[in-house]
């Protein structure tokens, strides 16, 4: 149950990182929040309504009313939240029940005994997929979770929780068979209603070929082949069924003979010397990928490698050597979406064979899309082409320690399920470390921008004010050099500080009007004090800023070292050298960032009303946070990814930053809606699928064409 939390606490903080919009990121992170909090509560529940379904076994049952003496209830709406998480629930429980059908037979049959009941099944076997899962949604009605939230920690329930449950039914059936429960009872089990009840899918999709259908010994015995199969097996079966077709249509493919079929073991150990062989080499042959071909010419020699002369050869069977051939595909369409010499290349280049042993060991690379192995090729294959093959050509020297290191472990280890799940748990922490910082980053960098943003509307308000006061009397000298060069960025202050109604910026205003003469001044030194006191606040020194106070209001000095202060020319003309109150923090910032890219173009007249900047300007002001564009270099045609970070609905400034969260360029909507316009700027469509996802679907569009006979392959192995 633990490992279910924090599964459904990674999904959602990745959810949150894929979201480009605001609210739905919000609602992400506060889910996860949720669960953070009410994680020990859910798990008392979860364990007190086990503890019920243990309690209720042997009770009296509820005797059956007929249906026509129900009483009526009038018609209500289904709720469809309820509805969708009933379904998943439904789901979940008839892939536990068809998964582990074996074990819960005999623990249904053993509870019984203890009980003195008929066979236990469904919810009144307390430890059944049905009980457990009922049990759960008790839990999971405490925290406020939206629908699709819940069908996501359904989800992690059923893989942390559900598919693990086969070692806990062997581990009580086994328990109850030592203390004499039924020793010898053997599991027989029909098929389970759901299996029967199930039509047949439309197109043929559950006919797979017959070399794949052929049953095996332990068939009779495994309530797994019994199981309805998954859409996943299908897509499996029909992908094999091409290769099969196209093997049909050219001989060269047929991998029987009159050679004999290696055995599993054999392939795995002619693997693990293909992967010695390949690691001897020079680095560059090793991150090379291999074609389909070449991978089946090396492990047929390492097959006959060695062996007595005489002997039969060996070759692969159809079954492996279509194994081979789809990861080779699959290796060769992810290829082709990431950068050619870098990095991601040449770690798909090392993965192609600890994969390939993966797959040829364990089916479920191919049938579980959760499975730790594929979820580990596609997680690397992102973070190399985001991380490491980036534009700004600053590569994370630990991300790419830690991907090296994974990728050691993974060829030097046996192939394993909890192998790939121990390295996609470690790729995972450390990929959400990096996400936090860039968030972080991302985060002091809007908060400058909005605090500049701030800032600006400040020191427009107070030279607002200024200008209306200097209207009425028109100050000269060293009192208009501070009034216009110091006190206004005081003014500014005070109003970012307090606000405009409050006190405080009331009496910085009298303060003005006092300066100017439109005020009695009943205290002179009391004026001087609040005069060093706002001058200080924006950074000026104490002995400065009691010159300019005594200069201005004509006070003497009052110490020898003071009467050899400045004059009031020197002291308006360090006024005017002085810096403004927020003019350096653009480079104290730009100081730590990437240099920007270059300034855009200025658009030479105001669009129309119908032009085309028009019409994409008033697109960006709907456009979330987190959009992503593509900057075009026009000298040299670089292309530059940079994410929308944060635009103003006031001003119309918008920042943009890398991936890591630093800024990299700054302008307004009135100029990116310019070079969109021009074409040097694009506005990048919402990622739907990650690199695997749309390297499975180009696997399957290639098979289609080569099937079909009208794909690029016009000879044997030329599309591999």
């Amino acid at each position: 149950m633990r490992q279910c939390f924090i599964e459904a606490e990674q999904r959602l903080y990745a959810q949150a990182e894929r979201s480009r919009n605001p609210l739905e990121q919000q609602q992400c992170l506060y889910s996860r929040q949720l669960i953070q909090q009410q994680r020990a509560s859910m798990e008392r529940v979860f364990m007190e309504g086990v503890r019920q379904h243990f309690s209720g076994v042997g009770s009296a049952r509820e005797i059956d009313t007929p249906q026509s003496e129900l009483p009526r209830r009038p018609l209500e709406l289904l709720d469809p939240t309820e509805h969708e998480q009933t379904v998943a629930l439904d789901k979940l429980v008839a892939r536990g029940e068809a998964r582990h059908g074996t074990a819960l037979f005999e623990l249904g049959y053993r509870f019984a005994v203890l009980a003195s009941l008929p066979p236990l099944e469904g919810e009144t076997l307390p430890l059944g997929p049905q009980a457990l899962a009922a049990s759960f949604r008790d839990a999971l009605s405490g925290p406020d979770l939206p629908v699709e939230h819940r069908l996501l920690v359904l989800q992690s329930f059923d893989l942390a929780v559900v598919q693990g449950l086969s070692t806990l039914y062997d581990t009580v059936n086994e328990h109850l068979r030592a203390d004499g429960i039924l020793p010898q009872l053997r599991a027989f089990p029909t098929a389970p209603r759901a299996q029967v009840e199930r039509p047949p899918r439309q197109g043929g999709t559950d006919n797979a070929p017959a070399a794949f259908n052929r049953p095996t010994p332990a068939a009779s015995a495994s309530p797994a082949s019994a199981a309805p199969r998954s859409d996943s097996i299908a897509v499996l079966d029909n992908l094999r069924e091409m290769l099969a077709q196209h093997r049909a249509g050219q001989g060269a493919l047929n991998y029987q003979g009159s050679a004999r079929s290696a055995t599993p073991e054999e392939l795995q150990l002619a693997l693990d010397a293909l992967q010695l062989h390949v690691s001897d080499v020079a680095d560059q042959a090793r991150r090379e990928l291999l074609s389909a071909q070449a991978l089946r010419d090396e492990l047929v020699a390492q097959l006959n490698t060695g062996r007595p002369s005489g002997s039969a050869p060996m070759q692969l069977s159809d079954e492996q050597g279509d194994t081979v051939e789809l990861v080779a595909m699959l290796f060769e369409q992810l290829d082709r979406q990431v950068p050619r010499a870098g990095n991601a290349h040449s770690l798909l280049g090392e993965l192609q064979l600890p994969l390939l042993r993966m797959a040829v060991s364990d089916q479920g690379f191919f049938n579980q899309r959760e499975h730790p192995a594929r979820k580990l090729l596609g997680l690397v294959a992102e973070a190399a082409n985001d991380w490491l093959d980036g534009p700004d050509g600053d590569v994370d020297r630990s991300l790419e320690a830690k991907i090296n290191q994974l990728v050691d472990r993974a060829r030097r280890e046996p192939p394993s399920t909890g192998l790939y799940t121990s390295l996609l748990a470690d790729i995972e922490h450390h990929l959400g470390l990096l996400n936090r910082k860039a968030q972080i980053a991302e985060r002091r960098q809007v908060e400058a921008m909005q605090g500049r943003e701030r800032l600006e509307q400040a020191r427009h308000r107070a030279a607002e004010l200024m200008s209306a006061r200097f209207e009425k009397c028109n100050p000269r000298g060293l009192l208009r050099t501070l009034l216009e060069r110091a006190w206004s960025d005081v003014l500014a202050l005070t109003l970012l500080r307090h606000g405009e109604d409050s006190e405080a910026f009331s009496q910085r205003l009298r303060i003005t009007d006092q300066l100017l003469g439109q005020q009695p001044v009943s205290d002179r030194h009391l004026l001087q004090a609040e005069v060093e006191s706002g001058l200080q606040q924006i950074g000026m020194h104490a002995e400065e800023a009691v010159q300019v106070a005594q200069r201005l209001l004509g006070i003497p000095a009052s110490t020898a070292h003071a009467s050899e202060a400045a004059t009031a020319t020197e002291l308006a003309l360090k006024l005017k050298q002085r810096q403004r109150l927020g003019e350096n923090a653009g480079t104290e910032t730009s100081a730590a960032t990437p240099a920007p890219a270059p300034a855009p173009s200025a658009p030479s007249a105001p669009p129309s009303p119908e032009s085309p900047e028009r019409r994409i300007r008033q697109r960006l002001r709907q456009l979330p946070f987190g959009s992503w564009f593509e900057f075009i270099d026009p000298n040299s045609g670089g292309i530059t990814q940079r994410k929308l970070a944060w635009h103003s609905p006031v001003s119309g400034n918008c920042l943009f930053v890398t991936r890591r969260g630093l800024r990299s360029q700054e302008m307004t909507l009135e100029q990116l809606a310019h070079e969109m316009a021009c074409g040097r700027v694009s506005e990048m469509p919402p990622v739907k699928e990650n690199l695997l996802d749309r390297a499975w679907h180009a696997l399957t569009s290639q098979l289609r064409q080569i099937t079909s006979g009208h794909g690029p392959a016009s000879r044997p192995g030329a599309s591999m």
